[in-house]
């Protein structure tokens, strides 16, 4: 099925995917894509060779892509190109049931949660962050307004929509686990109230796994707060790991220091566990390769998953137009990542919730599968 004239491998192929996203034939494929919001954002899900991956689609880089997907046959399959060469097929996971239902005050349920890979709900609580209005202090890489001012989202998502929106998703859709972010409030805990009153009705109302994202809260005891409310795991995202990096793409984030976050890691982890607390490393903001690996080595030392994945640019922000990582770069950092995490035995599948356990924005898990068949030999 795959050629091996442009792809060596399955991992290779992923890892272009991601980084240089893909043109579709028809953009209504599938499951309706994300534009803008926190986090990964402007792609699809795609699923090939068993895995399904966030793909970009949206954005100027997948706009010179060399990747070309055709309007999928009557079966739902894509048949897959690279510079006119065919490589493989390709599916994608069906617009969900949620969608086109309404939570109890009237709310689409689609501008409160967005179905993530194929089993995922994901959501932004809080749709505004201290930082973003100030392009002095903001992370260069964000479009967490983007989306709300488009109207494709609501500002606060009360946590009867999410309960709302959770227990359909769960019951129709076979959702497996939830992601709950939110941008940075005003307040010293870092949204870890908002999280803990969002996971506490969602538990309430429906059984399912549950991870929530923020900034190290000032107050550690937040961390037994939300894991008493149901959240199986936790998030806080480096993303960018040498100095200069972070005060040049996250100059207002930047303000919370590395030492700090490592505090938290290893208060974190103590509640929820050893690799039940990740953090987004992203890779191509200008951390070289060794400095990612390094931390990477630092973080499993200490029980976290560093989530290694892709810069993707998003529209509409500063670096919109910045180069994505080459196929090169990042395979000098998954490999052995992968190969550290499978000797931890911190592998994805160990994990309760989350992006990392998910993986569908990185081809991390991919190659924790093949370094797990080298180890097993």
């Amino acid at each position: 099925m795959i050629s091996t004239k442009n792809v060596v491998s399955s991992e290779q192929l992923q890892i272009e995917l991601q980084s240089l996203g893909m043109q579709l034939e028809n953009l209504e494929t599938g499951a309706s894509g994300r534009q803008g919001g926190a986090g990964p954002s402007d792609h699809k899900a795609v699923q090939i060779h068993g895995s399904t991956i966030m793909v970009p689609v949206f954005n100027h880089t997948s706009r010179r892509s060399p990747y070309f997907a055709r309007a999928a046959n009557e079966m739902g399959v894509s048949s897959l190109f690279k510079e006119g060469e065919h490589v493989g097929f390709i599916t994608f996971p069906k617009q969900p049931h949620f969608y086109s239902h309404f939570t109890s005050d009237g709310v689409p349920m689609w501008k409160v949660a967005q179905l993530h890979s194929h089993n995922v709900l994901a959501t932004t609580i809080l749709q505004t962050c201290i930082r973003f209005f100030e392009r002095s202090t903001s992370c260069q890489f964000c479009a967490i307004g983007q989306s709300l001012k488009a109207e494709r989202t609501i500002a606060y998502k009360l946590p009867h929509h999410l309960a709302e929106v959770a227990k359909l998703a769960v019951e129709k859709d076979g959702v497996e686990q939830f992601v709950m972010t939110t941008g940075t409030p005003n307040t010293s805990d870092r949204g870890a109230k908002l999280l803990y009153e969002s996971v506490l009705a969602v538990k309430k109302a429906v059984n399912i796994a549950i991870q929530v994202q923020c900034e190290p809260p000032d107050d550690f005891t937040w961390f037994e707060k939300l894991k008493k409310a149901g959240a199986d795991s936790i998030g806080m995202h480096l993303e960018a790991v040498t100095p200069e990096v972070r005060t040049r793409i996250m100059p207002g984030k930047a303000e919370v220091s590395i030492a700090y976050y490592m505090r938290a890691f290893e208060a974190a982890v103590d509640v929820f566990g050893k690799g039940n607390v990740s953090t987004y490393l992203l890779a191509g903001l200008g951390d070289t390769s060794e400095a990612l690996i390094a931390m990477s080595a630092d973080l499993i030392r200490i029980g976290v998953y560093p989530f290694v994945v892709p810069f993707v640019p998003i529209k509409g922000t500063p670096l919109e137009n910045h180069g994505s990582p080459s196929l090169a770069f990042m395979q000098s950092i998954l490999e052995p990542v992968a190969e550290m995490l499978v000797s931890a035995g911190m592998t994805s599948d160990t994990l309760k919730a989350g992006c990392a356990k998910c993986g569908a924005c990185s081809t991390l898990k991919s190659f924790e599968t093949k370094a797990k068949k080298i180890h097993a030999v």
